[in-house]
């Protein structure tokens, strides 16, 4: 799915976001991620973070109820346990510069704070640097390594 092509608001409350009903596109994409034993995420990195329609999408999807059950402090539940994810991450830095000297830090949060406080698990990454330089023949090398870890299940 393309989350630029679904019609869905922006959480404005806590409130809404514990007991507001989802929308029919949430609702949809709710039953994707259910049916679902690996995700792939891909997006580029923009101002050192996930895009905001992006992060928007994520606060719908991962609601209470559906991606955990109670105070996970205190013994809640993690209700998507029993799937992994690939995360791959684009920009126009260098990877490794985005890895080390940034430490990955949108990434890493994610990561932990969004996909693996529900249950989903491993969580793998790629981050693919220099988007815009190289031309075609790397874009064609970075889509032959996409092709092989879709091939591996990984």
């Amino acid at each position: 799915m393309s989350v630029a092509t679904l019609d869905f608001p922006v959480l404005r409350t806590r409130e809404e976001w514990e007991t507001g009903p989802a929308p029919a596109a949430i609702c949809r994409c709710q039953g994707d991620v259910r049916w679902a034993e690996h995700l792939v995420i891909i997006f580029p990195l923009w101002l050192g973070g996930l895009p905001a329609l992006l992060r928007a999408f994520f606060e719908q999807l991962f609601r209470p109820g559906f991606a955990f059950a109670g105070n996970l402090a205190k013994g809640g539940t993690k209700l998507l346990q029993g799937r992994s994810a690939r995360v791959v991450v684009t920009m126009g830095m260098p990877a490794p510069v985005y890895r080390w000297f940034f430490r990955a830090h949108s990434l890493k949060s994610l990561e932990r704070n969004v996909l693996k406080f529900c249950g989903i698990s491993p969580v793998k990454d790629t981050i693919v640097g220099m988007v815009e330089s190289g031309g075609a023949e790397r874009h064609g090398r970075w889509l032959v390594t996409m092709r092989a870890l879709g091939r591996r299940g990984c």
